[in-house]
């Protein structure tokens, strides 16, 4: 009997890793106006150059962050901070309240809340 328990126990344990795994963000609220206009202000003096206005694309190899998943924040963060592909890092240049601001932008799709 405990080693069936036991069995159960360890395999409901690893269906939730690999459930977690696969679904881990939660969804988020949305964000507050003020956090969202600084993103919009950082987005147009620091990103809008390589990743377009309001995020279109401009034709460059730069990601097109219309198709960002808007629920994956620790990519974008990670992303931010440590530089992409061509993409540099901005760890020394943004706060993290600068980067978090930027999320706000990008998860909405640059639509204000």
């Amino acid at each position: 009997m405990r080693r069936r328990v036991f069995v159960l126990v360890t395999a409901a344990t690893v269906f939730a890793g690999v459930f977690a795994t696969r679904w881990p963000h939660a969804e988020q609220a949305p964000p507050a106006r003020a956090e969202f206009a600084k993103g919009a202000e950082l987005f147009s003096s620091i990103c809008a150059h390589c990743h377009g206005p309001r995020m279109v694309n401009p034709g460059t190899v730069s990601f097109d962050l219309r198709k960002f998943p808007h629920d994956d924040e620790a990519r974008f963060v990670s992303s931010v901070r440590n530089g992409k592909n061509s993409m540099p890092p901005w760890k020394d240049v943004l706060q993290p309240d600068e980067i978090e601001a930027l999320w706000a932008y990008v998860r909405t799709g640059g639509n204000e809340p």
